[in-house]
């Protein structure tokens, strides 16, 4: 049984015509009528008398009607009671530029359409400066790679990206193939974020750990320039799966990197639940979800679901 079949069923007897029901449900008459017998035959008893002044309700379809009023009041209440109490208030969220570039606008449109009170603050920025934000508090959840750095707050990991050389077709005319070893990567010029950028970070302890010697030429902290930098030549970049995202042009040529040691891992990390406001828990619960939903569409290149 469904509440529209209620509010069906009793226009249908205040009105006393099944015409003038449909016309003011502004449905079809074949339709509302197909949808009382439905509901006649679920019920197993007849509702509703046809006859040629109209419709009326049988000894059944009075105590029906009485009782489908009630459900009605009832659904009305209940459905006024949840607007009034929609969750509103305000949430503060961090993306680094690259994370923005893929993550920034499915998120929003989803807050929107789960949580139109809410109002969001979107900062994008260095994941060095978000961490910061975070331990002060500026900022009550962030999308970050090296949750080491964060005090006392809850980090989740959600996503690991693996890692693309991008740059001209000039520039890496001599790489055969879209593969190449992280050996490699020594004879080419990178633009790179400076040293206190999250990808720069993870790329000096990969480098530190397997002896891979990189020529970095220039360090721009800014990914638009960067990849302005890039298209024009002056070196290529290496780069996690969601800078690529927006890639729209024949430009740029993205090269994968064969060992699986040249990733970032993505943690969504935000203040403790005690300290974190109701919008926030939400905002927290939405942005696991758009996550995991960009990787399961194939929209996130690169990027792999951790379990859990």
């Amino acid at each position: 049984m469904e509440l529209r079949q209620l509010r069906y069923f009793v226009r249908i007897v205040e009105t006393g015509s099944m015409g003038n029901a449909a016309q003011d449900l502004n449905i079809g008459v074949s339709a509302l009528s197909q949808q009382m017998t439905r509901l006649e035959n679920e019920l197993a008893t007849r509702l509703l008398q046809r006859t040629s002044r109209g419709v009326t309700p049988t000894s059944a379809g009075l105590a029906f009607y009485s009782q489908a009023q009630l459900s009605l009041r009832h659904a009305d209440d209940a459905v006024l009671a949840a607007r009034e109490a929609r969750l509103s208030g305000h949430v503060s969220v961090g993306f680094s530029s690259s994370t923005a570039s893929v993550l920034g606008i499915p998120f929003i449109n989803a807050m929107r359409e789960n949580y139109p009170d809410v109002r969001l603050h979107i900062v994008e920025s260095l994941s060095g400066n978000l961490e910061r934000m975070i331990n002060t508090r500026q900022i009550d959840l962030a999308v970050v790679f090296q949750p080491d750095k964060i005090m006392r707050w809850s980090a989740r990991p959600v996503l690991e990206e693996r890692l693309f050389l991008i740059g001209t077709h000039a520039l890496l005319a001599q790489i055969p193939g879209d593969q190449i070893v992280p050996g490699r990567l020594a004879g080419i010029p990178l633009i790179m974020p400076s040293k206190g950028h999250g990808l720069r970070g993870i790329l000096q302890e990969i480098c530190s750990t397997h002896a891979l010697n990189l020529d970095i030429v220039t360090e721009i902290d800014g990914l638009a320039l960067l990849m302005r930098a890039v298209r024009e030549g002056v070196g290529a970049t290496l780069q996690p799966g969601a800078a690529i995202s927006r890639l729209d042009n024949d430009a740029l040529r993205v090269i994968g990197i064969q060992n699986p040691i040249l990733s970032r891992p993505n943690f969504l990390v935000s203040l403790s639940d005690d300290e974190l406001p109701p919008a926030g828990l939400a905002a927290r619960v939405v942005l696991s979800k758009v996550m995991r939903q960009l990787v399961d569409a194939g929209r996130w290149p690169g990027a792999t679901l951790y379990a859990g």
